[in-house]
């Protein structure tokens, strides 16, 4: 069984997520429990979290189906340290609001050096970061999302994660979500089935499967290993639809959210009944 969702919106409060999700066919969603482009917000209040809670169950979702993301201004291997502390508590606020939400995992982008530290020394400043929010939590698990590599972001190479994840202490509780247009754009040509499993094969040689939380589908608007970040809907891009298929019919990674983030939310219903038939038939 795959959760099969996309990224819904949770304005009017957290709970109407489940909502929107339910509404377009999905077996999991992702969200944001805050505005993503503040840094502080509202605690969530004891009626949202009753309300989301409830929802979920009465539309089926579980918890392991629901890949929340966290704000776009956190870079947790900036090299100011005023900034890194910043972002790190901004950090730990989204795994608490998971926790109080009863969702067992966060998807972030891992940070960015902006070219004033060492690849390496950033790449461990986000494991450290990684490692004072697990501790200051009790069971999320924090999930790393692979970039396009664009400017100075830094997990754009598998290299890169595996890097990261070997410097968590916590590492039961960290793990993986591959965005397919990040990687497209990174240099990975998924284009076909077998372009596909090599990504794969090659995650699992560097990373491990069993790190592999969750996958973004999102076809590209840019040309393989341009490291710009565009996502197009499902067959109308550079990618096409034949990864799709293949991760749909990849019975390696079954229980796990794969999540729609492409641009023309009126074909979701259409994109996510296209990949459950694929799931379900294989």
């Amino acid at each position: 069984m795959k959760y099969i969702g996309a990224h819904v919106s949770a304005a009017g409060g957290v709970e109407e997520a489940p909502v929107r999700a339910h509404e377009i066919g999905a077996t999991g969603f992702a969200l944001f429990t805050k505005n993503q482009r503040r840094w502080t917000a509202p605690p969530l209040t004891e009626e949202s979290i009753r309300l989301f809670k409830e929802r979920c169950n009465e539309f089926g979702f579980r918890m392991e189906s629901i890949l929340p993301h966290d704000s776009y201004l956190i870079n947790l291997g900036h090299p100011d340290p005023d900034k890194l502390r910043q972002s790190r508590e901004a950090f730990f606020d989204e795994l608490q609001r998971a926790e109080q939400l009863g969702i067992l995992m966060v998807n972030f982008h891992p940070g960015s050096h902006l070219g004033k530290i060492p690849e390496q020394d950033c790449l461990r400043l986000i494991a450290e970061s990684i490692d004072i929010a697990l501790s200051e939590t009790d069971q999320v698990t924090a999930v790393i999302e692979n970039t396009a590599g664009q400017g100075t972001n830094l997990g754009f190479a598998f290299e890169h994660l595996a890097e990261i994840i070997e410097h968590v202490q916590h590492r039961d509780r960290v793990g993986v979500c591959i965005d397919t247009a990040h990687a497209f754009a990174a240099g990975y040509d998924i284009r076909t089935e077998e372009g596909y499993h090599d990504m794969i094969e090659r995650f699992d040689e560097l990373v491990g499967l069993p790190f592999l939380k969750a996958m973004h589908l999102n076809d590209s608007k840019k040309e393989l290993g341009t490291k710009v970040d565009r996502h197009e809907s499902l067959g109308d891009g550079t990618i096409g639809w034949a990864p799709f298929e293949a991760a749909m019919k990849d019975k390696r990674l079954n229980r796990i959210p794969y999540i729609l983030e492409t641009p023309n939310l009126e074909r979701w219903p259409d994109e996510i009944r296209q990949l459950r038939a694929w799931s379900e038939n294989s």
